[in-house]
Order: C-alpha cells, then sequence, then structure tokens
C-alpha cells in the first residue's frame, strides 16, 4: 500500500513548520530510497510500524524494526530501504519551516545522529494518521491546522526519541514508561525510590537517572507535581473541605509543608488559588 499526499512549499512560511508531504507505506518490498547529498531541502522524520528494512549511513547498513525511526535534516544524503523478506510499514513526514526551526532542533541535539528509538511509539501513530486525513481532506486550505499537526509530531517524536543503539526488545525506558501511570495513580502513598527501581528491574542510581533523562525531572518531583495536581482539583471540587484535609488525601501529613510546596509552585496559597478559581471574593 502507498498512501501520500504532497502539499506546496511556500517560499517564506507563515509558521514555525508545515509539512511538505506525509505518508504511510506498507506491503511494499521494492520501497528503496536513493537521494544525493543536496537533493532534498526539508526535514523528514520515518517511523518503522511492522517489518524492517534498512537505513545506509558512512558505509554501514543499519537494520530498523518497530520503533526505530529515522530523522534526516535538509540537504542530507539519503538511503534507505524496506526487507524483501518482511517488508517494513513506515509513517512519515516531510516538513519545512525558517532558521528558527533548525536552531530548535539543533539546540536539543537532534542533529548529532541519524537514528532514533522512540519510547511507546504506537501513540505517535494517530498524530501521523491525522496530519495525513487532513491533507487529504483540505490540502492546504488550513494552514494553521497543518502547522499545529506537524508541530505536534514533532515535540512528541523529541519528546519519547533516544539515540539508536539497536537494541530489542523495549529497553527500560519503555518500562519507566509503562510504570509512570501507576506512579502517579500512587502519589499520595510514600514513595519508596527502592520499589520502584526493582519494578523497572534496576538499580536506583540508574533508575533516578533514567527517570531525569526521561521526564527532565527526578521522581519525587513528579510525585510532588501529581499531589499538587490531585490537590488543586479537590481544592474546587471539595470546596467544604479544609486545606488540611486536602493535604492529607493528597500525601501531605503537615499542612505547613503542602502550603510552602503549593505556593512554590502556584505562586499563591491553597485558600487563594480556591477563591479566584471559585471566583469568590
Amino acid at each position: 500500500m502507498r498512501r501520500q499526499y504532497n502539499l506546496p512549499t511556500l517560499a517564506e512560511p507563515p509558521f514555525f513548520c508545515l509539512p511538505e508531504s506525509v505518508g504511510w507505506y506498507s506491503d511494499w518490498p521494492e520501497h528503496l530510497v536513493n537521494r544525493s547529498y543536496g537533493a532534498l531541502d526539508n526535514f523528514s522524520i520515518h517511523l518503522i510500524t511492522a517489518g524492517k528494512g534498512t537505513v545506509e549511513l558512512d558505509g554501514d547498513s543499519i537494520t530498523l524494526q518497530p520503533g526505530d525511526a529515522f530523522l534526516y535534516f535538509p540537504l542530507m544524503q539519503q538511503r534507505y530501504y524496506s526487507s524483501q523478506d518482511e517488508p517494513w510499514d513506515v509513517r512519515w513526514v516531510h516538513f519545512y519551516g525558517g532558521p528558527k526551526l533548525v536552531e530548535y532542533m539543533t539546540e536539543h541535539g537532534f542533529r548529532r545522529t541519524t537514528l532514533w528509538t522512540v519510547k511507546s511509539w504506537k501513540e505517535l501513530l494517530p498524530l501521523f494518521h491525522a496530519l495525513l486525513e487532513e491533507a487529504e481532506t483540505h490540502s492546504f486550505l488550513h494552514l494553521a491546522t497543518l502547522s499545529s499537526m506537524t508541530y505536534t509530531i514533532l515535540t512528541e517524536f523529541m519528546s519519547r526519541a533516544e539515540p539508536f543503539t539497536g537494541g530489542k526488545p523495549a529497553d527500560t525506558s519503555d518500562r519507566l514508561a509503562r510504570l509512570l501511570p501507576a506512579i502517579r495513580s500512587r502519589a499520595s502513598e510514600p514513595f519508596v525510590l527502592e520499589e520502584w527501581a526493582e519494578k523497572a528491574g534496576v538499580s536506583t542510581y540508574y533508575f533516578c537517572k533514567l527517570f531525569r533523562k526521561t521526564m527532565q525531572m527526578t521522581p519525587l518531583d513528579f510525585v510532588t507535581l501529581c499531589r499538587l495536581q490531585h490537590a488543586k482539583q479537590l481544592l474546587l471540587e471539595r470546596s467544604d473541605w479544609p486545606v488540611k484535609q486536602v493535604a492529607l488525601e493528597v500525601g501531605y501529613t503537615n499542612p505547613s509543608y503542602f502550603n510552602k510546596r503549593f505556593m512554590e509552585q502556584e505562586k499563591m496559597t491553597p485558600l487563594e488559588y480556591r477563591r479566584i478559581r471559585l471566583g469568590r471574593d
């Protein structure tokens, strides 16, 4: 199957990024791309969702499988192709933007390598599909929509991508990602680092290191944010509850400490938050 849609390239794009083309290839063992340096002046993200394929880089042939991806910057030489025996399914988008787009991706480290492995990659599939359907349905009539959809794919990819190592099956990053909902649901309980590290199958030191890399915060910072998020809900949904009761419900036995953390995050006290949000003078 070859499903794709091409869009016009604007000389002066009015948005941060715009798609040039978007597509979905599957069951096509003849799929092969060979572009010389300078042939294509846009970015591209390709995400493998089934089967296998190969990307050639610096004389090496690297086999990619579901959850792997490759990202090209403009003007790069490109050579990649599907496996003949296990043809890949690949979702892709070519996109472009002004100088700020190049700076943004470079500053976030996405120029250092072409190959990536994407955590929880299946969550990206609806985003690719929605962009393809928008392009097929409205072409370039809704530029703002196309831009926001492309930006969402880009930022979600960047937040989940790790440099490719060829390790299969799912690594510890995937295991940590699967633990996050459970950590959030138990945030009101005392956080026992050893317990969660054991569930992830790593040492406490590596758990903290991996957590910071994945979430850009420490495990305790994450638990604190989950507690405060829950507290904000309770302050509004249980407007008759005193702050002390809200604090206990979300895991703080010391109301003063709860007030301090709430102030640090929201720049106001819990009572002020309740009064403003409920419109009470």
